[in-house]
């Protein structure tokens, strides 16, 4: 699966879709350098889950937690400032992965031996005129 994102203003509409796309999947690695969206996706996508809570990156404390419209967890990883496979191990990942909700993990470099067997690998990238184009490339 493959989407060119242009501009902000189009994010809702890729987000629908990816959700739509992605089917019951719940665990999202998110691939890509910083500043190209990887967070600004993760909001579309709570927007369109019908989380008010407002989205912001957990670079210091690891893991968010947002309630949908309908009650469910969605966790939100940011695993950017994890120096070891241990502090992630620490924290109690396996409950938030096989929790069955979806978990969106930032900078899955770090962590990638514990990401679960069906984890979608979404890689995010700028294109040379500006715009972002997101794909799922496999499942782990």
């Amino acid at each position: 699966m493959r989407w060119i994102i242009d501009g902000v203003d189009d994010l809702n509409r890729v987000a629908k879709e990816f959700l739509e796309s992605t089917g019951n999947n719940t665990i999202y690695a998110l691939y890509g350098p910083m500043g190209v969206g990887k967070t600004t996706f993760v909001k579309a996508v709570a927007g369109c889950l019908g989380i008010e809570d407002d989205v912001n990156s957990p670079t210091f404390a690891i893991v968010n937690e947002y309630l949908t419209a309908t009650g469910d967890s969605v966790f939100h990883f940011d695993f950017y400032r994890v120096k070891n496979i241990e502090e992630a191990m620490d924290f109690g990942y396996e409950e938030y992965f096989y929790s069955g909700n979806r978990c969106f993990i930032e900078w899955p470099e770090m962590v990638e031996p514990l990401l679960p067997k069906n984890t979608l690998i979404c890689k995010f990238s700028e294109l040379a005129d500006g715009r972002r184009e997101l794909v799922i490339e496999e499942k782990l």
